[in-house]
């Protein structure tokens, strides 16, 4: 059984969703699945928010306004969410994968420089600061957690979203880190085809061969 999963995703879309509440579901999923449990891919939207990850400084966190705060059990410093950008988390088997964190980190990285390639825009990865950047200036953030074999949490890609939140922060722990995203890249597509396009590259990059799509409010 563990070998046909491995090749095996369920792919859920679940639109604008509160973070607190995601990542409360994200953990109980990897705490109740086991070696039959199918991966999985979660795409969504959260409203604005600064999450926290588990390395984070609080003097990266400069101007936080009425914008809510949230701890995260990820790895990574602060960064900042809102509407116009998309998420995939990967609850992925690594084990059952036999993925490293590094690995996996390349993979998602990977599948985002692919899919702004195909748009005609050059991006690149730094070993030294996981997430992709054009221009020295961060388009999609990475943050894991891997527990008891299981990895949660994911990417972020800056589509078409306000990046007025992130003059809050320091992004990524990075005081003066531009950020930018792909609409101010002049990429003017709507998120629907970009969350295709990147389920895609994912897959391609994870050696998914075997999808279940479903919109799912969980």
């Amino acid at each position: 059984m563990s070998r046909q999963l491995d090749q095996f995703a369920i792919i859920k879309y679940l639109g604008v969703k509160d973070y607190a509440e995601t990542q409360s579901l994200m953990q109980k999923f990897n705490l109740q699945r086991d070696e039959n449990t199918a991966d999985e891919i979660w795409f969504v939207e959260h409203p604005p928010v600064f999450t926290l990850g588990t390395n984070s400084k609080p003097e990266h966190l400069l101007n936080p306004g009425n914008i809510p705060v949230v701890q995260s059990d990820r790895g990574g410093q602060v960064t900042h969410h809102a509407p116009g950008q998309l998420i995939a988390y990967v609850l992925i088997d690594v084990k059952r994968k036999k993925m490293g964190v590094r690995k996996l980190v390349s993979a998602l990285e990977t599948a985002v420089i692919k899919l702004l390639a195909k748009h005609g825009i050059e991006a690149t990865a730094d070993p030294k600061a996981p997430g992709v950047y054009v221009n020295g200036a961060k388009i999609a953030a990475l943050g894991l957690r891997v527990k008891q074999g299981g990895c949660y949490h994911g990417l972020s890609l800056n589509v078409d979203m306000d990046l007025a939140g992130f003059d809050r922060i320091n992004p990524c722990g990075y005081p003066g880190l531009h950020v930018t995203s792909m609409n101010k890249l002049g990429v003017h597509t709507g998120l629907q085809q970009v969350t295709w396009k990147l389920m895609n590259e994912l897959c391609m990059q994870l050696n998914i061969v075997n999808i279940s799509e479903q919109k799912a409010d969980i």
